[in-house]
């Protein structure tokens, strides 16, 4: 295994220890988290096509099972302040302790909130008690948002949120250089670094593709030609990526917390993957 050698071992697997996965509301996944360790964290999707009651569905199927359910509520997905006070009451009655606020892959809002940070703000008028929010960043930039517009919404949604989630990027370099910009610019939320799991190519790229973050594989295939090595292998496995990253996990400036697994659903693999991974650190920090 790659990793068999990395630098900083005891970094590296307290950061995939604490990774989660990413997954779809779809019919089935249930049957596929029921491999996950107790206490796993799962992140929970918000799509255009499903909308935020299928995200919230999931959570009251699975909030038997001893996991941490983060719920993504997508701006673009709130139907007015009536809406958003029945889905705050929500995930207080479900005793959710963290939920991520994207704006959503949505073309129009179905409701008054565009994006993210007047969500944010609606969420702080009304009032909640939810003790982690988080909210995306985009290390190699926005097909739609010029870099500086993203940075300045990036600084005014950190009075409301705890944490940041990168979207996929596949050079541990641009990630860093990237962190190392916005702590000089003043934005000091915790980093959960986007990384994609054990995915096959085809999936890997038709997701990608569907769900918005086409824009990121391009760049990494006109940037790394080590990447377009990796995509024709028939998976994609995130190691070097691990391995890039390793020598900045207990960078106080960096404040990378743990991983955020794209799992696009292929939850067995990923886990299989994440399983391994701790098994050969924890023989290497030994």
């Amino acid at each position: 295994m790659v990793l068999n050698n990395v630098v900083n071992p005891r970094a590296l697997l307290r950061t995939v220890e604490r990774a989660y996965l990413e997954i779809f509301p779809v019919k089935g996944i249930e049957r596929r988290l029921e491999m996950l360790p107790a206490g796993s964290y799962v992140a929970i999707t918000c799509s255009p096509a499903k909308g935020v009651e299928a995200t919230l569905d999931l959570v009251e199927r699975l909030s038997r099972r001893h996991l941490r359910l983060v719920p993504h509520v997508a701006a673009r997905q709130v139907r007015d302040e009536m809406h958003l006070r029945d889905i705050l009451a929500f995930l207080a009655e479900h005793e959710v302790d963290s939920v991520f606020v994207p704006g959503g892959d949505a073309r129009k809002p179905i409701g008054p909130y565009d994006c993210a940070l007047q969500l944010l703000r609606a969420m702080a008028e009304i009032g909640h008690e939810i003790p982690l929010v988080g909210v995306a960043a985009h290390p190699e930039g926005h097909p739609n948002i010029d870099g500086e517009t993203l940075l300045a919404a990036l600084k005014d949604k950190q009075e409301f949120a705890n944490y940041l989630v990168t979207q996929i990027c596949f050079d541990a370099s641009i990630v860093v250089d990237w962190l190392r910009e916005i702590r000089r610019r003043g934005i000091h939320l915790s980093a959960w670094i986007g990384l994609p799991g054990v995915v096959e190519r085809t999936k890997l790229f038709t997701t990608a593709l569907r769900i918005g973050v086409g824009q990121s594989v391009r760049f990494a295939m006109h940037q790394n030609q080590m990447v377009s090595k990796l995509l024709r292998s028939s998976k994609y496995r995130p190691d070097d990526l691990l391995t890039g990253l390793a020598p900045y996990l207990d960078d106080v400036e960096c404040d990378i917390p743990g991983f955020h697994l794209f799992s696009f659903n292929q939850v067995e693999s990923t886990e299989r993957w994440r399983a391994d991974t701790i098994h050969a650190l924890s023989s290497s920090a030994a």
